[in-house]
Parts: C-alpha cells; structure tokens; sequence
C-alpha cells in the first residue's frame, strides 16, 4: 500500500532539509513504498531551490507549485489532497513538529486494524508534547473537549493535523470547504459523521525550530467555529445523504 505524505510549505526553507530527511529516511528504512509530496505555497524565500537540491538524493520527493490567488494552509493542503498518488494520504508539517515513527505507527495500524482514518492524539495515555505554546494550550484542550461533547465522540485532537486516511476515504469527504486551517478540523469531523472507521493512535509533538507558525488564533476563531457547526448540521439534519457507501 503506497503511502503519500502531504506537506504544506510557506516560506520553510530552514526546516524543510531536517523535516524531509528524516521521513525519507524512516520511510526507506521501514520499507514502505511511499511519496513526500510538498506544497509550495507562493514561498517568498528559497523553497523551491531546497527542494530542487533534496530531489538530488530523494526519489520520492515531488514538489507542487500552489499558484495565487488561492495561497493560504488549507489551499496548499486541497491542492495536495487533489494530486497525491499514493491509496492513502498522511498530513505532516513542514517544521518537523510530527515524528516519521508516529506515521509509521499509523500506517501500520491502518493495514492491520483496517480502517479508513487513523488519528493522532497528543494528549491522551502514551502521547507527547513538548513546548507547546503556553497561549494556544487552554485554548487548545477547551476548543478539543468542545467539539468531543457536541460531536459525542471520547476522541479529543480533533484539531491535530497529523492523521492518515485512506484514498477512498479522502474522496468521500470531498468537496473541500475549508481555505484555512479549519481544513485540519473539517477533514475528521466530516470523517466522523460520515461514518468512517477510524483508530486513535498516540503521537508526540515538538515545537518547530525555524520561523514562527502561520496560524493566527484571532483570525481563525470564526472559521474554525463555522466548519464544526456546519458539520453538526450535517450530522443531524443531512438524514445519511453523505454517509460512507462501502462496508
């Protein structure tokens, strides 16, 4: 089962190198047939000659170019989300903030307990995180705990990117709504109610290195707050119209 690794890239040029290697190198060393395709998202520094560089010793890296207007998290993800080639698809971050053993671990839950989605939490028995913003913490487990009660579901990471699905699940989901980074909150609630099986597995989180994070907490409130209910309403009043058509 090939595996394609979903990476968004704006202007991460200083972490691209360590992030890439070290997925290239546990993918290769685990034996599992794989692409790392990244998502450049109208970079303004040397992406793309990193990039270009890595190829040099990485066969399985390909690059995407994500043309304006449509720049933004959630359009560089949907624009890799319509082009990977692999039958399941993993979302990673640029800055290194997802472990490749983790992807592994989802991997090779998804071929052994056969289910459509496979969700990391951080939080939970066995998870990890290590210097996590002290202002986005609160507001993290609140908005998590939130969604976990309305949505019914013991799951509280919903919010965390790091998740594999499969091909055939990814195309249940669509269309995409989400331009921003309520991408990462619609793509497993929609899961959810849709009916897809899923599996939580723990997962560690390490804040990046290089650079700052794209994600503005007060700009992203209202999106963030439209895609759940959205979603809710899907899952009362869509009457199954949207549900998983296969066993």
């Amino acid at each position: 089962m090939k595996l394609s690794v979903v990476i968004p890239a704006y202007n991460e040029a200083l972490n691209l190198p360590d992030t890439l290697n070290a997925f290239y190198a546990e993918l290769q060393a685990q034996g599992i047939d794989h692409e790392l395709l990244v998502i450049n998202d109208n970079s303004k520094d040397n992406t793309i000659e990193v990039i270009t560089e890595l190829q040099k010793t990485m066969p399985t890296l390909r690059t995407i170019f994500n043309q304006p207007p449509h720049n933004g998290f959630g359009y560089a993800i949907r624009k890799g989300l319509e082009n990977f080639s692999g039958d399941c698809v993993a979302i990673v971050m640029a800055d290194l903030s997802d472990d490749p053993k983790d992807l592994v671990k989802f991997y090779n839950t998804m071929i052994e307990q056969k289910v459509d989605c496979v969700f990391g939490d951080r939080w939970g028995k066995g998870g990890e995180v290590i210097d996590y913003p002290k202002k986005k913490l609160y507001l993290n487990r609140f908005v998590n705990r939130m969604i976990s009660i309305v949505f019914k579901m013991r799951y509280r990471d919903t919010t965390n990117a790091f998740k594999l699905y499969s091909r055939r699940t990814m195309e249940g989901l669509k269309p995409f709504m989400s331009p921003h980074f309520n991408l990462t909150v619609e793509l497993p609630l929609k899961a959810v109610v849709r009916g897809y099986t899923f599996a939580v597995v723990p997962n560690s989180w390490r804040n990046r290195k290089h650079g700052t994070s794209n994600l503005k907490i007060r700009e992203m409130g209202s999106r963030y707050f439209f895609i759940v209910l959205y979603c809710l309403i899907e899952k009362y009043f869509s009457r199954g119209d949207f549900k998983k058509k296969w066993d």
